[in-house]
């Protein structure tokens, strides 16, 4: 009975994300969430090939799997910052001081993966799935903290979690947070490494279901923060956040000088720490 889970569960959840992308589809989601519907599409396509090869063994597996492991890391980021963007519509200039820090944050996980590789003692595939664990761990801790942020901030943005950006973030914030404790189980576990792989792979589907449900509701009528009457900390960051170079949306922030950057940033600290005492 494992085995034959182990085998047939890859395309139960290609199945369940072909739903979401017919859901989509009709929904006319697809036009919001390009990014989240190229990540559905892929994974879709590689969960298919992933059954394909439980019964057809080819030495060429690996190399597919790391190809596959490589396009679904960089659509993964993609996604969590469309989401980011989707979510912080209001804030023009906290989507811009984001974007920089997503670029950054790319940098940071290539130079990383490189590193790790080079350190790594043996073979060529030795390094580089060495590389590609660090990148798939370092992605997952993003899923999640992408997933507590708007827990810590849901009330003080005024978002709704029937939402579709929120759906999305809540899916993919869950499964990260299961990866990441299969992950460590599994090196501590080794008896349990079937059942776990098991409860992941159903948990990814309810995943896929829980997906098309909500994406199959119309999208609820956004709360704009901005006009709450209390002045929330969020709406300061983003008026202060516009008087600095973040809210020049043409002008590319990663090669903005220093040293109007810096001080920019530090004024605009400055005033928002004094507005808080004030009130």
């Amino acid at each position: 009975m494992r085995p034959f889970l182990i085998s047939f569960l890859p395309l139960s959840i290609a199945l369940g994300l072909a739903l979401v992308l017919v859901v989509m589809l009709r929904r006319k989601v697809r036009s919001e969430f390009p990014m989240f519907f190229n990540y559905v599409a892929f994974t879709c396509v590689a969960m298919l090939l992933t059954f394909i090869f439980c019964f057809i063994r080819s030495p060429q597996y690996r190399y597919i799997f790391w190809a596959l492991s490589v396009l679904s890391s960089g659509l993964i980021f993609g996604v969590l910052y469309e989401v980011f963007v989707n979510l912080m519509k209001p804030y023009s200039a906290v989507i811009d001081l984001g974007k920089m820090m997503f670029r950054w944050a790319a940098a940071f996980l290539l130079l990383a993966a490189f590193l790790t590789a080079f350190a790594t003692k043996g073979s060529q595939p030795d390094k580089f799935t060495a590389a590609m664990d660090l990148m798939d761990r370092s992605l997952l801790l993003m899923q999640c903290g992408l997933l507590l942020l708007l827990l810590a901030f849901e009330k003080r943005l005024g978002l709704s979690w029937r939402s579709h950006g929120m759906c999305i973030a809540l899916g993919l914030g869950s499964s990260a947070a299961l990866d990441l404790t299969v992950s460590y189980l599994r090196s501590d576990f080794l008896a349990w490494r079937s059942d776990l792989d098991i409860l992941n792979g159903f948990f990814f589907l309810s995943i896929s279901v829980f997906w098309a449900a909500f994406l199959r509701r119309p999208e609820p009528q956004k709360s704009n923060a901005l006009e709450a009457p209390g002045r929330l900390i969020i709406q300061r960051w983003n008026e202060e956040l516009a008087a600095t170079p973040f809210a020049n949306a043409t002008r590319d922030l990663a090669f903005a000088p220093a040293d109007s950057f810096i001080p920019g940033v530090e004024k605009a600290v400055d005033r928002i720490l004094a507005r808080k005492m004030v009130q």
